[in-house]
């Protein structure tokens, strides 16, 4: 016994060795992650109290920290990107869950209540998405180019600004795309199962009980009346008009002609540039000269935007795009108008 108690001791010891080894290492973690949100805080007050001596809250005035991303010039520029479908059900992260087209909202107004701040450079790689969020977006640029004068947008188009992405593109005193971009699908749409003469055939059945007749448009279980149809074809005709509106407005063609492009069709860059959709063909550098040029500078300073993270979000960030496109595929959930590319 008494052998086998000094065997075993050696290993006891590391045991304990080991396991206090990890007890520091926990208090460590959570000492810095304390600190991190403890100086989080300590901002956000601060920050609290600035906004309310400037007589308004956070959402009002959204702080973010800046990053020095390109050029020297005197002239501050913004640059921002949304990338991906336009959708407020997107979600990314283990921990969390975040809301593109917000933050995108948020930065603009930043940039808005910043009077440093003379141009936007919006970097778009959309097939667009929800009706009403793209329009937030076009609200948003549209109050930072009024909020003082000479202020200009720039949109840089990567691979493509299709319905949505090219509906957020509008207020841009420039649009450029490069070569390869595709640029269009002007239109709207709305999409839904009927899976009537399925539920037929397995003895499935609808009991819904509603107030009116229309109450239920496009139930999966029912045919689609010609008047229900019509109803809804109504609704859509009302949201491409206001679409097709604001493309000949911004872009400055002519209604009438516009509507023979405006059938959801695609452009290639140089097709779109022909028809006046875009107004150049160029890469990021073209697109910071033309900023240059609009602002009249030889050279602009451009700065991006970033918030702070928490410890734990700064840890278990990632992204998840699959979750933004199943938010928007989801058509059996409720059918949506949307600004969007769709083949």
């Amino acid at each position: 016994m008494k052998s086998m108690t000094f065997r075993n001791a050696p290993a006891s010891r590391g045991g304990r060795k080991t396991l206090v080894a990890l007890l520091v290492l926990s208090l460590l973690l959570l000492g810095i992650s304390l600190k991190i949100n403890l100086s989080a805080a300590g901002v956000l007050s601060a920050q609290t109290e600035l906004n309310h001596s400037c007589g308004g809250g956070e959402d009002e005035f959204p702080q973010f920290m800046e990053t020095h991303s390109y050029g020297s010039g005197s002239a501050k520029v913004v640059r921002m990107a949304f990338h991906g479908p336009i959708s407020h059900r997107m979600e990314s992260g283990l921990f969390h869950s975040t809301d593109p087209v917000e933050d995108l909202l948020r930065q603009i107004r930043a940039a808005r209540q910043d009077s440093s701040v003379r141009a936007i450079l919006l970097e778009v790689d959309s097939p667009g998405g929800e009706v009403t969020a793209a329009d937030e977006i076009y609200h948003e640029l549209t109050l930072f180019k009024e909020s003082e004068e000479d202020r200009c947008i720039v949109v840089l188009v990567h691979d493509m600004a299709a319905s949505g992405g090219y509906y957020i593109s509008l207020p841009a005193d420039r649009i450029i795309a490069q070569p390869t971009a595709i640029i269009g699908s002007i239109g709207v749409i709305m999409q839904t199962l009927n899976i009537q003469g399925l539920s037929e055939k397995i003895g499935v059945t609808d009991t819904t009980i509603k107030s009116g007749a229309n109450k239920d448009l496009l139930n999966p279980f029912h045919p689609v009346e010609p008047q229900q149809m019509k109803l809804m074809q109504g609704m859509i005709d009302t949201v491409y008009d206001r679409f097709a509106s604001l493309v000949a407005e911004e872009r400055s063609l002519d209604k009438a002609e516009l509507k023979t492009l405006a059938d959801g069709r695609l452009f290639s860059a140089a097709d779109a540039l022909r028809h006046r959709l875009i107004d150049g063909i160029g890469y990021w550098e073209d697109a910071v000269q033309i900023t240059s040029e609009l602002l009249k500078e030889e050279e602009v300073f451009v700065v991006s935007y970033s918030r702070n993270k928490t410890f734990v979000e700064s840890l278990f960030s990632s992204s998840r795009p699959i979750g933004a496109l199943q938010a928007l595929w989801q058509g059996m959930e409720a059918p949506r108008r949307l600004y969007l590319w769709r083949p």
